[in-house]
């Protein structure tokens, strides 16, 4: 009875989004903007109805057996009893375990980011009639509504580029497919597309600053809920990108010193955040992943039996700053470039693999082709470039030296895929145009080759 609901309302809310949209993009004024928007739109719909036969016929996630269930369960519990609001408001750990639909979940909702999601299933089941296929689509949506401000975000500087900056954040696959379910994928990447527009429309457009700024604290706010570290990797990044822009109009030396203090400062204390919330995530790691695997019933067994099949290594830590240095490199090419096509024993993997071994391929290309000097030069001379690059590999280090399976790295990853694939394709574009300018050096000087 269920999968009927979904069958007739998935469409209906389909066309209430297609339509919700339709009138968004009328007050774009860009044809091509106009354009991506829509593509943008509909690759979204058609990945949630992707992940939504995924996750009910061909793979175990963590939104049919944890995020759906339970805040379905919450949602039953407030019908039920008008009291039982109260749910939505305490925390996680203070949740009662005997009020679960599944005892197995016992333990996830010790996890703030794991109510929140719950939560969320909660309310918008509300909305949505408690369908599985809507709720889905509600959070592909709000992945999209912040990854389309990413692309916005880009494309104002870079509006040569559009079809590029298409394909790393619109179109990207792996990107699509995992921010597209019941999972914290969709609100982490809708919620860092939020931030970095708004922030930029605030700080250096200096466009509806108290707007901009109620936008950007909330976005922030969810995600140092749902994926703290994703914020603690890229706000260091970003603030620095973000002076530089404004570097740029500040004429008087005194305050052109001062801002490259602060610039240098928050490097450092991006740095030291990072390290040390990186070391509290791999001290935590191992009594998470039991608390969160280690259960006696046989669905448990079946659960660490797939995580164990798809597991890695990267080598041993021994909690040094040698042993970590170590194991950096191994990290973040995990992150990257894995899995390897022969690693790849799922479908959800596949897909991840052959996305990766494009990008480690695209990666040797644009090395090669522009050379040593000019790729690394490019990302001290660009800011841009820094900021995505650097944001890229400090997301790709934590990333690789806490996760322990395939399964989970082809999910944690996308959020920093985007922008790595902007950084290759800006020093790429940096290339091409110096190539340029030395071609119309020799044009204008054709008799120096006769000296």
């Amino acid at each position: 009875m269920s999968d009927l609901i979904d069958i007739i309302l998935f469409p209906l809310y389909v066309g209430l989004f297609a339509l919700f949209f339709a009138a968004r993009r009328k007050k774009i004024q860009d044809p091509l903007l106009k354009k991506y928007h829509r593509y943008g739109f509909w690759i979204k719909v058609f990945s949630a109805l992707a992940y939504i036969i995924f996750s009910k016929f061909l793979a175990k996630v963590d939104s049919t057996f944890l995020y759906y269930p339970e805040g379905l369960n919450i949602a039953k519990l407030i019908i039920k009893d008008v009291n039982n609001v109260k749910l939505l408001f305490i925390s996680g750990k203070d949740f009662d375990p005997n009020l679960l639909s599944d005892t197995f979940n016992k333990g996830y909702f010790a996890s703030e980011s794991n109510f929140f999601i719950a939560r969320m299933v909660t309310a918008l089941s509300f909305v949505s009639f408690g369908s599985y296929s809507v709720i889905t689509l509600f959070f592909s949506m709000i992945s999209f509504s912040g990854v389309w401000r990413l692309y916005k975000f880009f494309y104002e500087q870079y509006p040569q580029l559009h079809k590029q900056l298409a394909i790393a954040i619109i179109f990207l696959p792996n990107f699509v497919f995992w921010s597209s379910g019941i999972l914290k994928d969709p609100l982490c990447t809708g919620m860092l597309g939020w931030f970095t527009y708004s922030m930029y429309k605030m700080l250096v457009k200096r466009e509806s600053i108290i707007k901009n700024l109620l936008v950007a604290v909330i976005a922030a706010m969810i995600l140092a809920i749902v994926k703290a570290y994703i914020l603690a990797s890229y706000l260091p990044f970003f603030l620095l990108f973000i002076l530089f822009a404004n570097l740029k109009t500040i004429k008087r030396p005194f305050v052109r010193i001062a801002m490259l203090f602060m610039i240098f400062i928050i490097i450092i204390g991006g740095v030291l955040v990072v390290g040390e919330r990186l070391q509290a995530e791999m001290e935590d790691l191992a009594l998470n992943k039991l608390a969160e695997s280690v259960q006696t019933t046989q669905q448990s067994f079946m659960r660490i039996s797939d995580l164990a099949e798809s597991s890695f290594s990267i080598g041993e830590f021994d909690g040094t700053p040698a042993g970590f240095l170590k194991i950096a490199p191994a990290g973040i090419v995990a992150t990257l470039y894995r899995p390897y096509l022969w690693e790849s024993k799922k479908i959800s993997t596949l897909m991840s693999s052959l996305e990766s071994l494009a990008l480690m391929l695209f990666t040797l290309y644009v090395f090669l082709r522009a050379g040593p000097i000019t790729f690394f030069g490019s990302i001290i001379k660009d800011p841009m470039i820094m900021y995505c690059l650097l944001f890229s590999l400090v997301f790709a280090l934590f990333v690789g030296v806490t996760t322990l399976n395939f399964g989970t790295l082809v999910r944690y990853k996308i959020p920093c895929m985007p922008f790595y694939l902007i950084a290759l394709v800006l020093i790429l574009e940096r290339y091409k145009a110096k190539k340029k300018r030395l071609a119309s050096l020799k044009e204008a000087s054709p008799g120096t080759n006769n000296v």
